[in-house]
């Protein structure tokens, strides 16, 4: 059984930074993609960024881009979220997701097979 588990989440100030960790269990993830969501309160979830397990191909909505990075460590089977240059309208639930199939390149929430529990973050202005 896939099991997801978030950390890192906290509360920043606008311009900071922090880095999410997902760690990943319950089988081998290649083949598998990872992505990254965020809810905010009263909002749909939406994507914000995902990775390829095997070869590292990233795709990031435009509202992260350049300030967003995500990377993922086979020997810690582990997934980051990197994020810089944070801004009050960041604040959110962060979701770690994960697909079995190589196709990174989807966004859409029901794309994704398994979930973690979430991680509160929260910038300040």
């Amino acid at each position: 059984q896939v099991q997801l588990v978030e950390s890192g989440g906290g509360l920043v100030q606008a311009g900071g930074s922090l880095r999410l960790s997902c760690a990943a269990s319950g089988r081998t993830f290649s083949g598998y993609a990872m992505g990254w969501f965020r809810q905010a309160p009263g909002k749909e979830r939406d994507f914000v960024t995902s990775i390829r397990w095997t070869g590292g191909f990233t795709y990031h909505a435009d509202s992260v881009k350049g300030r967003f990075t995500i990377s993922r460590d086979y020997a810690k089977s582990t997934v980051y979220l990197q994020m810089n240059n944070l801004k009050p309208e960041d604040t959110a639930v962060y979701y770690c997701a994960a697909r079995p199939s190589p196709n990174h390149m989807v966004s859409a929430p029901t794309g994704y097979d398994y979930w973690g529990q979430g991680t509160q973050v929260t910038v300040s202005s």
